[in-house]
């Protein structure tokens, strides 16, 4: 059986959709995937050892310079590469206008979220079989239920697995001890108080942690120069790409994160981790996976009281 899923962004949304390939492969384990995917994480799908063929989409670029996409031919190959096979099913994931789009394009028997259950409900008319999954509950739980309705098995009641195959991330051939510190959010609101960050990474130093900090814009780059400064063992690290970050959560001892793609891939690997969150709802979208903690309201949460909460529980050997 070879089944088509649309889910193109984004990266914490693309990570939530593997745990339901994982479900699906024991279920029928002759089943195989293509997915359509934003390019910029193009490399997720290519995770998960049911994943065929990667199909990546261009609509973030593409949106704002339409005829450039047009005339360059890019969006026609695209459409062309969408439409080279009929698939038994087509799975839209992610319940937007524009991925329903690309699931109505795409060659064979489409299904996805009803219209009480899409994030955008005129989604559900481009659909031929629409799906209800209630809303109140977490996004991976919905993904799983989903795809198990769609592909007609029972979803089992088991921890979500991501099937993610570490062996394509060998780690850093070293013996330290670190943590990673996800500073950088998409979103200002979402940010943690830089104070605060400087502050948690003394603590951790000071317990004899070396802090790795990531970067992915010249302003994350800033912040983490600022964060690092006067701590010697806090270092920033050079542009990585998403492969080289999930080398080096593979011998990580921990990471810290605020609401970020990368918080979700560190507790899709099983890395002990906190995640910092202000107004997101941990409990629909929050990372998940072996030693999370979720601490809320981040406005009131202090360094002391993170470092506190590593220590009681034990989380990371602090």
């Amino acid at each position: 059986m070879n089944v088509l899923i649309v889910k193109t962004s984004s990266l914490g949304d693309v990570v939530h959709t593997l745990p339901a390939l994982t479900d699906a492969k024991n279920a029928i384990p002759d089943i195989s995937f293509d997915w359509v995917v934003e390019e910029d994480f193009a490399e997720i799908p290519e995770w998960h050892k049911a994943v065929k063929n990667v199909i990546p989409v261009a609509w973030r670029r593409w949106r704002k310079n339409l005829i450039k996409a047009l005339v360059s031919g890019e969006l026609k190959s695209f459409l062309k590469t969408l439409r080279q096979k009929k698939y038994d099913l087509i799975i839209d994931a992610q319940g937007l206008i524009k991925s329903a789009i690309i699931t109505k394009i795409a060659r064979g028997t489409s299904y996805g979220y009803d219209k009480n259950s899409a994030r955008e409900p005129q989604a559900a008319f481009l659909y031929k079989n629409k799906i209800a999954v209630a809303k109140d509950q977490h996004a991976i739980a919905r993904i799983r239920q989903l795809f198990a309705a769609a592909l007609k098995y029972e979803m089992p009641n088991t921890d979500p697995n991501y099937g993610i195959n570490t062996q394509l991330f060998p780690p850093p051939n070293n013996n330290e001890k670190y943590m990673v510190f996800f500073h950088g959010t998409s979103r200002e609101e979402k940010c943690w108080h830089e104070q605060k960050w400087i502050d948690l990474a003394q603590f951790a130093t000071a317990n004899g942690f070396i802090v790795y900090l990531p970067w992915g814009n010249n302003i994350e780059l800033a912040r983490a120069k600022r964060i690092a400064q006067n701590n010697n063992q806090a270092k920033v690290l050079p542009k990585l790409s998403l492969a080289a970050i999930v080398a080096l959560l593979q011998s990580a001892k921990g990471a810290v994160a605020v609401d970020t793609g990368l918080g979700h891939v560190a507790a899709a690997l099983g890395v002990p981790t906190i995640s910092l969150y202000g107004s997101t709802d941990p409990e629909l979208i929050g990372a998940i996976g072996a030693n999370q903690i979720h601490m809320t309201d981040f406005e009131q949460v202090e360094a002391a009281d993170v470092w506190q909460t590593i220590k009681n529980c034990q989380l990371i050997g602090a």
